[in-house]
């Protein structure tokens, strides 16, 4: 017969085989949880190597398609650098006009047939038959003078931009005469520089109200963006070759990189460059390469892409002439059929060369004793096409080869 003490020695020791079980099932979990943990971390670092591994292949990606994209602009550029020859622009003073008027702005279309020219608040379109101008219109919307004009490539207008605050597209008729198709209202102030993306669907201008706005075309041009970015006047607009970056400079002595996301085709300021001195004109020589004159200086900025950063930084100074004064019209224009850039610079207009090894000379200065220069090359570079405030002239000059 099972004594009381029995009994409670016998329900101890059930306790203790109790708490043996309770403690070896403890140790079982706690050797699951530890594998399940070890299961989980070896799971995210499989993860995460996969995403190293991804953003690396990626970055190798991106790097494959920097190279391939710099030596395609390499080797387009030798294919034409090698059939270029020494050059100057000659003079043709026969062809040039008396022009007392003040001209703030000059443009011709892309096979070379017109000219337009800004004269206050009026624009005169002439025609323009290997150097010879006839006038044979002008035509009056604008309230002030016409600061800004660009002509179209693949349609047959141009586009106006004045300090009365408006751009205005102009369209021909059936008669040949030019009439205002739109007008763009959206600025506060004067509208300073303009520029028009390679499949002309996206105007960005930029004024004195210190904003930069895109303009859509869809049935009808219609303001997409406004960008509020620069502390004082915009003076220069370039778009890339890839239509979808653009940079500006203006008077705060910021150069903004602008680019357009992929996603929802908003634009995004990618980049601040804060410069020493305000640039008055820029222009991309490449996707990689752009050129900057700075306000009252007697030379020219390089700026090209970081390959590692993707940034675009300071590369070096080309020394010119001019300087000391200037003013924030006639933009910077390169000819990429012949690696030529056209620069005006305080009292002087240079045009330098691209080398092979991609630096810049200069091939020709051409000083005008006056800052209040306006112009532009055709687009083949054949002829380059002035107005200055010392010979009050249209003066037309041809590209001659040495």
């Amino acid at each position: 017969m099972q004594t009381q003490e029995d009994k409670v020695n016998q329900d101890q020791l059930i306790e203790i085989q109790e708490c043996i079980q309770i403690q070896q099932l403890a140790a079982e979990d706690s050797v699951m949880n530890i594998d399940s943990k070890l299961e989980k971390k070896q799971h995210q670092n499989q993860i995460q190597e996969q995403e190293t591994q991804q953003k690396q292949e990626q970055q190798i990606q991106e790097n494959d398609s920097h190279n391939q994209q710099l030596t395609n602009q390499q080797t387009t550029f030798m294919s034409t650098h090698s059939n270029i020859k020494p050059f100057t622009y000659q003079l043709m003073k026969q062809y040039s006009i008396k022009q007392d008027q003040y001209c703030n702005a000059i443009a011709v279309n892309y096979d070379c047939t017109i000219l337009v020219a800004g004269c206050g608040q009026y624009i005169k379109v002439f025609e323009f038959n290997q150097a010879m101008l006839k006038q044979v219109q002008i035509i009056c919307e604008h309230n002030s003078n016409v600061i800004t004009l660009n002509f179209m490539k693949r349609s047959d207008q141009f586009i106006s931009g004045s300090s009365d605050h408006s751009i205005i597209i102009w369209a021909r008729n059936e008669n040949n005469s030019w009439f205002c198709y739109q007008k763009l209202l959206g600025h506060k102030s004067y509208i300073q520089c303009l520029a028009l993306n390679n499949n002309e669907d996206i105007i960005a201008s930029g004024g004195n109200d210190n904003t930069i706005i895109f303009w859509q075309k869809q049935n009808q041009w219609l303001c997409s963006q406004t960008i509020i970015g620069h502390k004082q006047c915009v003076f220069g607009l370039s778009f890339n070759e890839q239509k979808n970056r653009l940079i500006s400079c203006g008077q705060d002595c910021l150069i903004l990189v602008i680019e357009q996301s992929e996603q929802n085709k908003q634009w995004i300021i990618i980049q601040t460059i804060e410069s020493e001195t305000c640039g008055v004109r820029l222009n991309f020589i490449d996707d990689n390469t752009f050129t900057l004159n700075p306000w009252g200086e007697e030379e020219m900025y390089i700026f090209q892409m970081n390959s590692v950063h993707k940034k675009y930084m300071y590369k070096k100074v080309i020394k010119g002439k001019g300087g000391f004064s200037d003013s924030p019209q006639f933009p910077q224009q390169y000819i990429k059929s012949k690696c030529i850039l056209l620069n005006k610079n305080g009292s002087n207009v240079s045009i330098l060369r691209r080398q092979q090894n991609g630096e810049f000379t200069i091939e020709q200065s051409i000083e005008f004793q006056t800052h209040y220069i306006f112009g532009c090359m055709t687009d083949d570079g054949q002829y380059l096409i002035t107005w200055d405030f010392k010979s009050k002239e249209y003066q037309i000059r041809k590209y001659q080869e040495q």
